[in-house]
């Protein structure tokens, strides 16, 4: 008989560390545990050192650091009926642990197929230029939505980035051309803005000139100056005698 009582006890006493290390639980400053007694919430517990009651009390941990998580590409028909592969990013965290326990089934799971369909749902209501162009009203937008959605479960989502719209390879082409005619377009503005400015200058230069004689003379000789600086050769032009004129003298009348 002794040998069978020593192992019972020694069964006992095995059976009561377990117990004991069970009901002794250590949580951190980022986790909540999630605590039922015989099946009822009685509230969250942590961090630090939790002590639960060995088989009436049962705990869920549950995690409060936000959680990035990747919404997979989804098939997307703009209003103006392009179809686009989009996904995105979408930045959340757990603000009631005792919610997303009890609330709903699988929070993570839920909340990524939340992002999903809001994703096609806002995204397929704008035109393709509203998608490429104003991301940040898009992604502000679908925060709004998927935070609404999801706060029922205790969580709050702070951040959706939109990643990468990926388009058809003809519509990748359109956009391209439509590019470069927009490019052509601008160079051909700035040219005939450049044109115009200049016949405007010479224009006033012109009625500066008609209005004193002299002038044209002098950028005669101005010109007949820098052609002799810039050639080592012998030019010869001919000078109108009304230039020769224009700084002679008046002729005495008698």
């Amino acid at each position: 008989m002794g040998p069978i009582v020593g192992s019972f006890a020694f069964f006992l006493v095995l059976l009561a560390v377990l117990v004991i290390a069970n009901a002794i639980r250590v949580v951190r400053e980022y986790e909540r545990l999630v605590v039922f007694r015989l099946g009822r919430l009685v509230g969250q517990r942590g961090p630090g050192l939790v002590l639960l009651i060995p088989i009436v009390d049962r705990a869920v941990k549950i995690g409060l650091r936000t959680v990035a998580m990747d919404v997979p590409p989804q098939d997307v028909i703009t209003r103006d009926n392009v179809t686009v592969k989009v996904n995105a990013v979408i930045y959340f965290r757990v603000v009631n642990a005792p919610d997303a326990v009890v609330q709903v089934e699988n929070y993570l799971y839920a909340t990524s197929q939340i992002a999903q369909t809001t994703l096609r749902s806002i995204l397929g209501q704008q035109e393709l230029d509203e998608l490429l162009s104003e991301r940040d009203k898009l992604n502000l937008a679908l925060q709004q939505v998927i935070d609404r959605q999801t706060e029922p479960w205790g969580i709050k989502v702070s951040v959706v980035e939109v990643k990468n719209v990926d388009l058809p390879q003809e519509m990748q082409r359109a956009i391209a051309r439509q590019a470069e005619a927009e490019r052509e377009r601008r160079a051909k503005v700035i040219n005939a803005e450049g044109e115009y400015q200049a016949a405007a200058r010479l224009a006033e230069a012109a009625a500066v000139i008609s209005r004193e004689p002299a002038a044209i003379q002098l950028r005669y000789l101005q010109t007949l100056s820098e052609i002799a600086v810039e050639n080592n050769s012998v030019t010869v032009f001919p000078v109108p005698v009304d230039m020769i004129k224009a700084f002679m003298p008046a002729e005495r009348k008698g």
